[in-house]
């Protein structure tokens, strides 16, 4: 990025937060069953940050985890049970801390959603890999098979001016460099790209969120990378 437009990106992150409406995350239980109950399930969790907590739809069910389990019952004719633990903001440091002790073992399925936040406080791409890493080590403790997904293009993000864009992309570019790398290492870890978001009906009304179009898309998109 050329060191002359570092002002204007300054200018345009400074504004970026407060032009953004503030939504309210997924309201409702945080775990739930989809699916025929009087069989086995399978066991999933979501973790991460406001993706991971709802923002842009009013439940779970509409949200990320929900739409994830729906798409994986009619996958596998098998009911779903999900559980959650996301938080607004949330880098991957207060996921590995606060957020990661609330959720079960005994899964199948664990999925991260997470990096957005890191890159809009500039966490360094060394950061934001320690700890990722541990994540997904203690996520594979308890879960057959850890998915990271990609930190969704800035750059089509009808929020954020096309400069800034730019800018948070570069960055976020770098920290899914160590992602794959971190998942790499790992015979049970799977980073999945980030998939096109460019449709305005991605989005929720902040224009920053998913809705529940878009939820959707995302989980329909993560569970092609899933084997049970």
């Amino acid at each position: 990025m050329n060191p002359l437009l570092m002002p204007i990106i300054a200018i345009q992150g400074r504004r970026l937060r407060p032009s953004i409406e503030m939504l309210s995350p997924a309201s409702g239980p945080e775990s739930g069953t989809v699916g025929d109950a009087s069989r086995s399930p399978v066991h999933i969790a979501v973790l991460g940050e406001s993706t991971a907590a709802g923002y842009g739809v009013d439940t779970h069910d509409e949200g990320f985890p929900g739409c994830l389990a729906q798409e994986l019952v009619a996958r596998t004719n098998r009911p779903v049970g999900w559980e959650v633990a996301g938080q607004h903001g949330a880098t991957a440091r207060r996921i590995r801390h606060r957020l990661l002790p609330r959720l079960g073992s005994s899964l199948d399925v664990a999925v991260v959603l997470a990096g957005a936040s890191d890159v809009l406080v500039r966490r360094t791409p060394q950061e934001w890999g320690a700890d990722l890493s541990a994540i997904v080590d203690e996520l594979a403790t308890r879960a057959n098979q850890v998915l990271v997904a990609g930190i969704p293009p800035f750059r089509s993000f009808p929020s954020i001016p096309t400069l800034l864009g730019r800018y948070l992309a570069a960055r976020a570019d770098a920290l899914d460099a160590m992602s794959r790398q971190v998942c790499a290492e790992r015979p049970r870890a799977t980073w999945v790209a980030a998939m096109d978001i460019s449709s305005p009906e991605f989005f929720a009304r902040d224009r920053f969120h998913p809705s529940a179009s878009g939820y959707r898309r995302w989980a329909q998109g993560v569970a092609e990378h899933i084997t049970i």
